[in-house]
């Protein structure tokens, strides 16, 4: 543990920090994971549907800096690719 009290600050901050950016990325995986389980399932209604969700989850995620905007960007063009290839 530090001494100096600057620094004990940062490490509460950044636990924060961590356990912020650790929600968020688990909500995204979780949108991503149901997005792909319906396209493997053949209901693309709802792909289509989870793909706006996926997408809105991922532009949050850059906002926040927890990953890239050129990531989010990537990602959310693969994904719609794949259901329009798909439908």
């Amino acid at each position: 543990m530090a001494n100096i009290k600057s620094a004990q600050k940062r490490i509460k901050v950044i636990a924060k920090k961590t356990a912020r950016n650790k929600i968020i990325k688990s909500q995204l995986k979780t949108a991503i994971k149901r997005f792909e389980d319906a396209l493997a399932n053949g209901n693309f209604e709802d792909a289509q549907a989870r793909l706006k969700v996926v997408e809105k989850k991922l532009h949050q995620a850059a906002a926040k800096n927890v990953i890239h905007k050129s990531k989010a960007s990537r990602k959310v063009s693969r994904f719609a690719k794949r259901v329009n290839q798909a439908v």
